[in-house]
């Protein structure tokens, strides 16, 4: 895991109005923020908001198989960060995604100080604790922002946008 080198999540703009509300935070649309404190259905709600941000991005309908496998990767990211929120980090507060043609960031804003941490896969067959290492192995980069002003914290990862 590395530290930040980006501009904190406070950067990229405000927070939306209500708990599953959606909005556009920026006039090129390639920022997408997605409020999900006491919305219902969370990681479903996250993977269609980041669909629909991939389709208005052109990143869908893929043309090809490496486009359709790079769609799919954002969207098994966005699950697996959004169920750690939900299992280890008191549910998220909000989603941000964000594209600037030749990476997607994504962040998972979250209440809890804990530290998520890839973990060596359990024995095949046993559920569970592969959530950090699919991240890791999907991303370019990824890393933790500690919030100053209140508890919690943004986790953020960035996967490499299709040629």
């Amino acid at each position: 895991m590395s530290t930040t080198r980006h501009p904190p999540p406070g950067d990229f703009g405000s927070e939306p109005e209500s708990p599953g509300s959606a909005s556009a935070v920026s006039a090129a649309g390639r920022l997408r923020s997605l409020a999900l404190s006491s919305a219902s259905g969370i990681v479903p709600l996250a993977r269609d908001f980041t669909r629909q941000a991939l389709y208005d991005w052109g990143w869908l309908p893929a043309a090809n198989a490496d486009r359709r496998a790079a769609a799919e990767d954002v969207l098994l990211v966005v699950s697996e960060l959004v169920t750690n929120a939900c299992l280890h980090a008191e549910g998220p507060e909000a989603l941000r995604v964000a594209c600037d043609g030749k990476v997607l960031r994504l962040e998972v804003i979250d209440r809890s100080g804990g530290q998520p941490a890839p973990r060596t896969p359990h024995r095949a067959g046993r559920p569970g604790g592969h959530g950090m290492f699919i991240v890791q192995r999907l991303c370019v980069d990824w890393g933790v922002v500690r919030h100053s002003e209140s508890p919690g914290k943004t986790v953020w990862a960035e996967l490499a946008a299709p040629a």
